[in-house]
């Protein structure tokens, strides 16, 4: 087995390892972890400092971006009078939005002009009802490029069903690298700084033009407490599909691993579809969607694509997640260590390239920070990752800090090169601040670094 663990720009992932370890050690953290999250129980040695602010700890209030607003103006607005109209206090209140513009530049796509956000809502009673989330983004480039999407994970009263989305259209550029964590073999890859999982600089690997159209829409009903079955249709559709590298008249001939794969399986090189139904197996146990804080998510989807329901080829394909939330400390729950593991397996029939897995092709395409989107992609998938999260601020805890690792692993069995083969870490830190303290949203700002990569990354919820 071959494991890249270079030193990218200069920068060593010993260190990070130390970073983590020395943040376990100082961070002030109690004996317990939360009382209603048994199976994780962890017992650490308590040290002095945590002792002296014990008392201190009982009268710290959370405070977001919101609350610090108001008492910096309270002082002005204090004399004014009250309205009439009495206001909802804010942790009662079932909607909370927060909308961002999105600004890049890259040379494949030129400047990107868009907005984004997030919608935190409440389909029941907050009793008895958990929260739901809806993600979406509109953007045009100077190039006449189109990113649109829409992304919602909704419970309904008293969580009887939950509904998952992921509805996309894209008029796109991104270069691809072939199949397996191993590729490209022969090309230098850009060292320069990405922008949200895209290429910022020159770019390298091939470069592709398309547009696609995916409709992932799966209904589960709860089974008992936690536990959800349910069904749904998926549908990636691509077409308009041009190979930039690609010379067919050159000697020797300019070949490029999408047309190659294409060609040696008997997919069109312009345009394919792949469609089909799926069977949905789910556990969630968190106690929130967008930032949990403790729990396990859980889910298996077994997916169906027969060539009558549109599928270019008949295939069948198994998607399996598992995600846990482990508190580190009774009095501050915001200081946990998160897991999330991933894998995604082609089990019979062959699909068409671009609807392979590929690093950040998960529902919220937030996989493989330090890494561009796609850089890694086969038949068979496999990522974990881990992520120590924890307050900057002790009381009001309005800043918070995330320190991750993570890795992924590609097949590619028409060379014979298996998962595990070649493994691509990648690692980094990044910036939490709390946008509301009710929902527990946040703004993220992340900085990944990965072989021969680095990059830059935005988002309004946490990454998993």
């Amino acid at each position: 087995m071959r494991i890249f663990l270079n030193q990218v720009a200069n920068f060593d992932f010993r260190f990070v390892s130390i970073a983590i370890i020395c943040c376990l050690f100082l961070f002030p953290i109690s004996s317990k972890s939360q009382q209603q999250y048994e199976p994780f129980k962890i017992k650490l040695i308590e040290s002095p400092l945590i002792k002296k602010d014990t008392t201190r700890q009982k009268n710290c209030e959370i405070k977001d971006v919101g609350d610090i607003f108001r008492e910096l103006f309270h002082k002005k607005n204090k004399k004014k009078k009250k309205s009439k109209k009495e206001k909802v206090p804010r942790s009662e209140k079932k909607v909370s939005m927060l909308i961002l513009p999105n600004i890049s530049y890259n040379p494949a796509n030129g400047l990107l002009v868009g907005v984004g956000g997030n919608v935190a809502m409440y389909l029941g009673s907050r009793k008895n009802t958990r929260i739901s989330a809806v993600g979406f983004t509109v953007a045009y480039t100077t190039k006449n490029q189109v990113i649109s999407f829409i992304k919602s994970y909704l419970f309904t009263a008293e969580n009887k069903f939950f509904f998952s989305g992921d509805w996309r259209y894209y008029k796109y550029s991104e270069s691809t690298y072939g199949l397996g964590t191993n590729a490209p073999d022969s090309l230098d890859i850009d060292p320069s700084w990405g922008w949200q999982g895209q290429e910022v600089g020159n770019g390298d690997g091939y470069p592709m033009q398309y547009n696609y159209v995916i409709i992932h829409e799966i209904a589960n009903m709860k089974v008992v407490e936690n536990f959800y079955l349910g069904i749904g249709y998926q549908l990636d559709y691509y077409w308009m599909i041009k190979d930039q590298k690609l010379n067919l008249d050159s000697i020797p001939l300019e070949l490029t691993p999408h047309w190659s794969y294409s060609k040696y399986h008997g997919f069109d090189s312009a345009s394919y579809m792949l469609s089909g139904v799926s069977v949905n197996v789910m556990y969630d146990s968190r106690d929130n969607q967008i930032s949990a804080y403790k729990g396990i998510y859980a889910r298996l989807n077994y997916r169906m694509n027969p060539t009558f329901f549109g599928s270019s080829e008949n295939s069948t394909e198994l998607w399996a997640e598992f995600r846990a939330y482990v508190g580190l400390s009774k009095k501050i729950p915001r200081h946990l260590i998160a897991f999330w593991f991933f894998g995604d397996f082609l089990v019979s029939g062959n699909q068409p390239y671009f609807t392979l897995m590929a690093l950040g092709d998960d529902q919220k395409g937030r996989s493989g920070r330090g890494y561009t989107q796609g850089r890694f992609r086969g038949q068979d998938y496999m990522y974990a990752e881990v992520e120590y999260r924890f307050p900057l601020m002790r009381c009001a805890q309005t800043l918070g800090g995330v320190i991750f690792v993570n890795a992924s692993t590609a097949s590619n069995r028409d060379r014979e090169v298996k998962l595990f083969n070649y493994v691509s870490p990648g690692v980094g830190f990044g910036l939490r601040i709390l946008v509301n303290k009710h929902t527990r949203m946040n703004i993220a700002i992340d900085f990944g670094f990965g072989f021969q990569s680095k990059g830059i990354y935005f988002g309004g919820t946490e990454v998993f």
